[in-house]
């Protein structure tokens, strides 16, 4: 058991929420981890059981069906499903996906995902790598441009976590090439769109039960109401967003490092 004696960071409130945590993790995901390591990817029904324990993004405010809790609870969740062994993507959906929806998103746009990606019925993906591009998120080539009151998404993504699951996809793409960084908007494509096409789940040398996929967009057509925020301001989201990816990932390490001791 991941030992939290001594902290400043969390009060009561995170502890006998991580008390839920502990027990919904053993009975739902600690019975299957060989399975899910084995297959590469975390099946729904683990999804929708974390989802209704109200373990998935916790952030969310409760008009959106949320708890509207702080981030440490989002913390809570990432440290002991690391330190149980599992690499399950539920923390990309409640520490990355869900915020951009909620505060970029339109009325519309949040009412359609946020509910469903609460309860764990809905699963979501952001796709920012691209295979030649690694990081650099000003060099993209995915492009999404205008044709009347759509936009047409061409483009490959690779590295994506709950690619092979994920029923919603955030494209990082390029609206307007020409202008760089501010020409890079992000997109809602969902996953039965036309032209949208799922690769292989990637052989990795670790976090085998994580999903991790090459997703393929070919004249993919989507209303332009599918523009998440404002056109162009993609890259400022993105600078505005991945802090909070990067400390999510930092307390995954840290717990997986204290399993790893333990």
């Amino acid at each position: 058991m991941l030992n939290t004696a001594g902290r400043t960071a969390y009060d009561q409130d995170h502890e006998l929420f991580r008390d839920t945590v502990r027990k919904v993790f053993a009975k739902v995901m600690a019975p299957n981890l060989d399975r899910h390591e084995a297959e590469g990817i975390v099946g729904r029904a683990e999804w929708r059981a974390v989802g209704e324990a109200g373990l998935l993004c916790p952030t969310v405010s409760e008009a959106y069906g949320g708890l509207g809790l702080d981030f440490g609870y989002n913390a809570v969740v990432a440290e002991e499903l690391a330190y149980i062994g599992s690499s399950a993507g539920f923390t990309l959906q409640s520490d990355i996906t869900a915020n951009y929806i909620e505060r970029y998103g339109s009325e519309e746009q949040k009412r359609k995902y946020l509910p469903g990606m609460v309860s764990g019925e809905i699963i979501s993906a952001i796709a920012m790598t691209e295979p030649g591009t690694g990081s650099d998120l000003q060099g993209i080539r995915t492009t999404a441009r205008r044709d009347g009151n759509e936009l047409v998404v061409n483009g490959s993504k690779t590295y994506l976590t709950n690619g092979q699951n994920a029923d919603i996809v955030i494209v990082v793409a390029k609206t307007d090439p020409e202008l760089g960084a501010k020409g890079t908007s992000l997109v809602l494509v969902e996953a039965g769109a036309a032209g949208f096409e799922r690769g292989r789940n990637l052989d990795k040398i670790g976090q085998h039960s994580a999903d991790t996929s090459e997703l393929f967009f070919n004249d993919v057509r989507v209303p332009m109401t599918n523009l998440l925020g404002e056109e162009g301001r993609g890259f400022a989201y993105l600078m505005g967003e991945l802090p909070q990816e990067r400390l999510s990932i930092a307390i995954s390490a840290q717990a997986g490092a204290q399993r790893a001791f333990d």
